[in-house]
């Protein structure tokens, strides 16, 4: 895990990892982390650094990004503001309540971050995460673990200038049918739903494909010791040793509740209509 802060003004970019440029935190603060090359990376462009790892830092994913076997790295989006206090936003053109990042600013912020990077977006996706983007799921999590990385725009106040998503062609993903007062804690979840599918990550490759989403339905039910609690008992066709019984009662119980609690994903999608 690395902090990046921008190079001074009149400095030209480097082409490595800024390894020997001073970081946004004194060193002893800082986590050492293995900097493997090829490591899946994610690139998180945010005025809040300092709210990464989080929660990644935990758990598996933590423990992974202890291994090397993924890297964050943290753009301050505050060192490349305007002026002397650094000013990233100013006041909607047209008028209207809020701020609005300036384009002169997160243009500067994105070249850096994507400086090194695959030209290809397949390769490496630059993702805006935005209420009124597509809704993020486990079929884009899985591509972007297929991908070298992912450099994330944290937004805040009103939003991001248009003009900065149609000139970099960025991706627009929306966490939920919801708003946050930013982009920091959507860019965890998808992060942490991306480094699971990573290789060696989670240790058990048949545990991703059995949960939720993995096949287009809603995990089955889940039991385990003691065999009965506050008079609840396991079902009996868990217990009973026959590997096809169970495999059918989990998969019907997998439709029963996706069909009840989420019909919407067992509606044919348009290329199956056709």
């Amino acid at each position: 895990m690395t902090d990046q802060p921008a190079p001074a003004p009149d400095t030209p970019k480097s082409h490595g990892r800024l390894a020997v440029r001073p970081t946004l935190r004194p060193r002893e603060l800082m986590t050492n982390t293995p900097d493997l090359a090829g490591a899946w990376t994610a690139k998180i462009i945010t005025l809040f650094p300092e709210a990464f790892p989080g929660v990644l830092g935990e758990s598996l994913t933590g423990k992974a990004l202890q291994e090397g076997k993924w890297r964050l790295e943290k753009i301050h989006l505050r060192e490349f503001g305007i002026g002397k206090h650094r000013n990233v936003d100013d006041t909607p053109a047209g008028g209207g309540a809020g701020m609005v990042l300036r384009p002169d600013v997160m243009g500067n912020a994105i070249d850096f971050a994507m400086d090194g990077t695959p030209p290809n977006r397949d390769d490496w996706p630059l993702v805006y995460l935005s209420p009124r983007g597509k809704r993020f799921d486990q079929a884009t999590a899985r591509r972007w673990s297929n991908a070298q990385g992912v450099t994330m725009i944290c937004g805040r106040f009103e939003g991001l200038d248009d003009r900065v998503l149609y000139h970099y062609g960025i991706e627009e993903v929306s966490l939920g049918d919801f708003v946050l007062t930013g982009g920091e804690i959507a860019a965890q979840a998808m992060i942490d739903a991306t480094v699971r599918l990573l290789p060696d990550v989670l240790g058990n490759a048949q545990s991703i494909e059995e949960e939720s989403h993995s096949h287009g339905l809603l995990e089955h039910p889940q039991f385990t010791k003691p065999a009965e609690w506050r008079g609840l008992p396991i079902p009996e066709v868990l217990m009973s040793g026959h590997h096809g019984k169970i495999a059918e009662w989990r998969q019907k119980m997998a439709e029963k509740i996706t069909r009840e609690r989420r019909p919407d994903m067992l509606k044919p999608s348009s290329d199956d209509q056709r």
